[in-house]
């Protein structure tokens, strides 16, 4: 036998004495190579800011004329004053977190922040403190953990300098030699952003969705020249409701099933359809469909989870594409669940699969019924004829990041397209538009920019609807290796068309201007 049985096993070790261990410098490699995705990162510390009752939270990336230089996040909250922002930039403290709070482990800022750049600045003030801040970098945290004190002259500035946001409180932190932005060549750093922005709006705008839905919340992402100060892109990030479809694929649903969790209790599982073949973002545009079936499980209204079936089926199966089922965790702790440091999944033993496959709604129907209507709704659409839509080459800068995601819906994209920006440009006076097929940009004649930005501030997504149907009009004379006669002819004729056009709004706008008020 390996062992004997006896009676003198000790349920507990016994001790007799106890040492301090601190962290050697080496576990800044550890904090450095936590696998934060760039958009995880960034939500992790948008965290931080909602839980300090932000209600406007900027992304910021700053640029000079061809490189990215830093990122910064900047919110209304609380703020912290010295000894906040010293608790704030400790490797390993843990504050105290309410029952509503969004942060868990008190890693994120460290961890997210240094796992994309070499340098990390907190800037914060209180309506009761001056301005201060702290510095933590790869260097300091090597020379046993040092964490350096920013100036007050220069924490003061930066306060300052986002004085439409930070009125009497705030907090900014700061990104310095963020690794992805050096690694992008010159010559791609629009189209680095470009994607860059439309992934972090699409990832915020689904894992924050409850916020945003109900208004309590704003998170603008930005583009800063830091020489000129010119704004190159501003847009607000619209709410992604991963349930948010117009009619579902079967009536009588969703449905609420309750199941019962041990260790947890009665869990409410809400049981959504989705119609087949929708074109909404909500449904196609969030990620892989295989991935996004499944639960949808939310932390203090924070999705945490966006797909999966966490032990209760296999792999993921396309019949049940059209399957998601909203989970809100208990508020008390438990054995059953457990949340990724990352906030982007969670960990679940065999009580919750085991809770489950027992669950039924208020008519006794069972969850595997869900399931099965969810299959048959797939498989019935999947029978019906689908109009095939020509492919477009996409929009890029210039458009509105809501206009590309309507198009991305509406039209299916050709794969490893360079994306068609529009851009204001000086052409002469008869032409409207012009087009540099060789760097796909479309341009627009800025002596008539004045005409379309009536009443409203230039920037680069300014114009949306002239902009739009130019993008639609042109799009196809991108994708043609041979250019014809006649496609010079139609392009002259159309900016004649479209310049008597413009004078024409010219001249409305300016009898509406000059016209006598009643």
């Amino acid at each position: 036998m390996p062992h004997e049985s006896g009676a003198d096993w000790q349920y507990d070790v016994p001790t007799n004495g106890s040492k301090r261990l601190p962290p050697d410098a080496g576990y800044t490699e550890a904090l450095r190579n936590q696998g934060y995705g760039f958009e995880v990162a960034v939500a992790d510390l948008i965290d931080n800011s909602i839980d300090a009752e932000a209600t406007h939270i900027v992304v910021h990336f700053l640029r000079d004329d061809d490189r990215l230089l830093n990122l910064l996040i900047v919110d209304n909250g609380r703020g912290m004053n010295d000894p906040g922002l010293d608790d704030a930039m400790t490797v390993g403290r843990r504050r105290e977190y309410g029952s509503h709070s969004l942060g868990m482990y008190g890693t994120g800022l460290k961890a997210a922040s240094l796992s994309h750049a070499d340098a990390l600045t907190v800037v914060s003030k209180t309506k009761t403190s001056r301005a201060g801040g702290r510095q933590l970098t790869s260097t300091s945290l090597a020379d046993g953990y040092r964490c350096d004190t920013v100036t007050s002259n220069y924490a003061q500035s930066l306060v300052d300098r986002y004085d439409a946001i930070i009125e009497w409180q705030g907090t900014v932190v700061r990104w310095d030699r963020v690794r992805t932005f050096e690694t992008v060549e010159v010559s791609q750093t629009d189209r680095f952003l470009s994607e860059a922005i439309q992934k972090l709006e699409t990832h915020l705008g689904l894992y924050l969705h409850r916020f945003l839905d109900r208004g309590d919340l704003r998170i603008d992402i930005a583009v800063e020249n830091v020489h000129t100060r010119e704004l190159f892109d501003s847009i607000e990030v619209e709410p992604l409701d991963p349930f948010n479809y117009r009619i579902p694929g079967k009536a009588g649903y969703p449905r609420t099933f309750t199941a019962p969790v041990e260790g947890v209790g009665e869990l409410k599982l809400t049981a959504h359809i989705w119609p087949p073949k929708s074109p909404r973002a909500e449904y196609k545009l969030i990620g892989p469909l295989a991935e996004r079936q499944g639960f949808y499980f939310y932390r203090n209204d924070r999705l945490v989870q966006a797909g999966g079936w966490n032990g209760q089926r296999g792999a993921a199966e396309g019949h049940l594409n059209l399957a998601r089922i909203a989970v809100d965790l208990p508020s008390h702790s438990n054995q059953v669940f457990s949340l990724t440091v990352k906030k982007e999944g969670i960990n679940a033993t065999q009580a919750f699969a085991r809770g489950v496959e027992k669950a039924k709604d208020e008519n006794g129907s069972t969850f595997r019924t869900y399931l099965e209507d969810a299959e048959a709704v797939y498989r019935e659409g999947s029978s019906r004829a689908e109009v095939k839509r020509k492919a477009v080459i996409p929009p890029g800068k210039g458009l509105a990041p809501n206009i590309k995601r309507v198009i991305q819906e509406e039209l299916p994209e050709k794969p490893g397209e360079e994306p068609i920006a529009l851009s204001w440009v000086s052409l002469p006076d008869n032409r409207f538009f012009d087009l540099d097929r060789e760097n796909r940009v479309i341009q627009l004649n800025k002596s008539h920019r004045d005409i379309f930005t009536v009443r409203q501030r230039s920037g680069s997504n300014d114009a949306p609807l002239a902009k739009t149907l130019l993008y639609l009009m042109l799009e196809e004379l991108f994708g043609f290796a041979r250019w014809e006669k006649k496609r010079s002819d139609q392009l002259d004729y159309w900016n004649t068309i479209l310049l008597a056009a413009v004078e024409a709004e010219r001249d409305r706008v300016t009898h509406l201007r000059t016209a006598p008020r009643d």
